[in-house]
């Protein structure tokens, strides 16, 4: 294995781990409460309850899937397994999306962030959708690139909870640095997604199909 290609693998590791450990995390709210454990949303609570409770209890559940449906040994040894969690995750970003444009839309971080969040929503919704039809028609080179993309935006979770406490650290102004980060959690990532796609890796390579 070259020094690339370990490197790769390290770093797919420690994505798997934060995956799994924010995917966790997300739930602190179930015995602490909104109020106490994520205030920033709390705003959310009196006219959209629902809404902020499909989107902060599912997204989770999709974050944590995403080791398992990228993982190529898991996927080649059992196919029905990632068809069926990957209809599961398809069916959860449905949910928590359209959850998070209606707190996007409501939010009162400003409207630079709510466009933020909203954009990444939308995007969200398109190509996972894509990704669900192109593995549909059995278009599995496509449906690997966009399943890639939807990755990298639902890692965004991730990223987000990396660089609140980083603003912390640096001693940032609360609400400037949450409006950065509502742009700043995603489109780094679906970049890196593109310039990975683009760059000859091993997902332009041919696709086994998953029958």
């Amino acid at each position: 294995m070259s020094i690339g290609s370990r490197s790769f693998m390290v770093l797919a590791w420690i994505a798997a781990v934060l995956c799994v450990l924010v995917a966790l995390a997300s739930y602190r709210f179930v015995p602490l409460g909104v109020q106490a454990s994520m205030d920033f949303l709390a705003h959310h609570l009196p006219d959209n309850r629902w809404f902020l409770y499909a989107h902060i209890a599912v997204a989770p559940l999709a974050l944590a899937l995403l080791p398992v449906q990228l993982n190529g040994r898991l996927r080649k040894r059992y196919p029905k397994l990632h068809r069926w969690a990957g209809r599961f995750y398809v069916l959860l970003i449905t949910l928590s999306g359209v959850a998070a444009l209606q707190l996007a839309a409501t939010t009162q971080a400003g409207p630079v962030a709510a466009a933020g969040f909203a954009l990444l929503g939308v995007i969200w919704l398109i190509v996972t959708g894509l990704g669900f039809l192109t593995g549909w028609k059995r278009d599995f080179v496509q449906h690997r690139r966009w399943m890639i993309r939807s990755a990298a935006l639902t890692f965004a979770a991730v990223t987000l909870r990396v660089y609140l406490p980083l603003s912390m650290v640096f001693g940032l102004p609360f609400d400037p640095a949450y409006t950065a980060i509502a742009w700043l959690c995603w489109v780094p990532n679906l970049i890196a997604a593109e310039i990975y796609l683009r760059g000859g890796s091993r997902m332009n390579q041919r696709v086994t199909p998953v029958a």
